[in-house]
């Protein structure tokens, strides 16, 4: 939905838009610092500083979206949304949205924007007219798994070598969401 804009008054005041390619690098430095919040939480093996640069999120762009967050004039967040996923999920219908690299500003963001980009995710993929709302997670982060069991998802798989942009293949748990009364 090119140009799609919407203000979502939740937990925080965010507008929501797709990015283009004046916002690659302010998506890279998120997915940078979010790697680096990551790995000074402990959790190795996910996502590491540098691992994807302009290229990757203007080449999902071209096949999917990429979504920002903005509160004040900053980026306060951002996700992917792609229409189709055969890496982890093999060929599928089309009757989701897959989700990826759910990520916030976590030196300004308040609790609980995670929380509403992922509300707004799902809301863009009823809209869309699917059912679902999938996304994966690192098998071995039980954190992450639990916080999307807690927004309502359920695992309903596992994927093995999984392959990674510029890694070694993972092994991730498959977790999906009905979002069929969202527009209700």
């Amino acid at each position: 939905m090119p140009g799609y804009l919407c203000e979502d008054r939740g937990v925080n005041d965010l507008r929501f838009r797709l990015a283009d390619d004046a916002d690659l690098a302010a998506v890279v430095r998120l997915r940078d610092d979010a790697a680096r919040w990551m790995l000074a939480q402990g959790v190795t093996g996910q996502w590491q500083p540098g691992e994807l640069g302009e290229d990757h999120f203007r080449r999902i762009m071209k096949s999917g979206e990429v979504w920002l967050a903005e509160a004040a004039d900053r980026v306060a967040g951002a996700w992917e949304l792609w229409w189709e996923d055969e890496d982890a999920w093999g060929p599928q219908p089309p009757t989701a949205g897959y989700v990826h690299r759910l990520m916030v500003d976590r030196g300004s963001a308040p609790a609980g924007t995670g929380r509403q980009l992922l509300r707004v995710a799902e809301r863009r993929v009823a809209e869309a007219g699917r059912p679902l709302v999938r996304l994966d997670c690192l098998a071995t982060n039980a954190r992450l798994s639990a916080y999307y069991l807690n927004a309502g998802y359920r695992v309903v798989g596992h994927k093995e070598g999984k392959r990674q942009p510029g890694g070694t293949p993972k092994s991730f748990t498959l977790l999906e969401k009905s979002v069929r009364d969202d527009l209700r």
